[in-house]
């Protein structure tokens, strides 16, 4: 008896294509430039280069705060995730990176999911000293906002 696979074969980019190409599957990049908006920009070449060139730098813009906020305490991933949909909206290879990624959080959510308890316990425990070790060192480096009320032991 032969194991099963542990890993699906990839999708090819042909595959990927051939699939985008089907009628009732459309990319986001696709379903945004069959909007009326979007064709009347892409009328002219320097109105969609303008707009091209303007999603780019807010979506690279709203990617770089996600980025500098991933180590801090908030919405970090989140932010990074929306810069890409941005960008996605006009870039292939952005929308092939949100894939790769909406692929992994999926499977990484699936697999913690599958786990016991006692893991997710730990694993949320993990990831809340986690935060707590960021936000501590976060505040240590930056210093400590007079805001922060005298109680916090730490700073004090």
């Amino acid at each position: 008896m032969t194991p099963p696979d542990r890993h699906p074969e990839r999708e090819s980019r042909d595959d990927r294509r051939a699939r985008y190409d089907t009628d009732d599957v459309n990319s986001l990049r696709e379903r945004v430039a069959d909007t009326t908006w979007r064709r009347r920009l892409a009328a002219r070449r320097s109105t969609n280069h303008a707009y091209r060139v303007a999603v780019g730098l807010v979506g690279g813009l709203v990617v770089c705060v996600g980025l500098a906020a991933i180590p801090l305490p908030g919405p970090g991933w989140l932010i990074v995730f929306a810069g890409l949909f941005v960008l996605a909206s006009e870039f292939t290879w952005a929308e092939q990176l949100l894939e790769f990624t909406k692929r992994h959080v999926s499977r990484w959510t699936d697999w913690v999911a599958a786990q016991p308890a006692w893991v997710r316990v730990l694993l949320g425990l993990a990831t809340a000293a986690i935060v707590y070790g960021v936000l501590v060192l976060t505040l240590h480096v930056l210093g400590v906002p007079g805001w922060v009320p005298g109680w916090v032991p730490l700073w004090r």
